[in-house]
């Protein structure tokens, strides 16, 4: 068995419902549509497998103990606890990724999925903090 398949990382099961949950909906609507309409549908299959969700979630950013006024927007957070975003690009670049990693530091969150619905097969990647 390969060794990415042996290791452990934190919320694997949860990960792996909302992994699912986007392959369908990749799997339905294939690639080429907007972001928009990719976060529509996976927040339909989200609700039809029962996970729970919270769509373009504000995340407080602090500075110092200070709540600061301008807000990240997180497609989904999912369980509480997983900072889904989504793109619908040709392919994922090292910005991206930071992208979510920002949003797991302005939060304390540890886990965080990027989601690319824009290439011939969904793509993803786990990001922990």
């Amino acid at each position: 068995m390969p060794e990415l398949l042996k290791k452990e990382f934190p919320l694997k099961s949860e990960t792996y419902e909302i992994i699912g949950a986007a392959m369908e909906v990749h799997q339905q609507l294939g690639n080429g549509f907007l972001e928009g309409v990719y976060q529509e549908a996976l927040g339909i299959e989200l609700k039809t497998r029962n996970i729970e969700f919270e769509r373009e979630a504000p995340l407080i950013i602090f500075y110092k103990d200070q709540i600061l006024s301008k807000k990240y927007i997180a497609d989904f957070i999912c369980h509480d606890q997983i900072i889904v975003e989504l793109k619908a690009i040709s392919d994922l670049c090292s910005e991206h990724d930071a992208q979510v990693l920002n949003y797991l530091k302005a939060t304390n969150m540890k886990v965080g999925l990027l989601l690319n619905f824009g290439s011939k097969s969904l793509q993803y990647k786990r990001i922990i903090l």
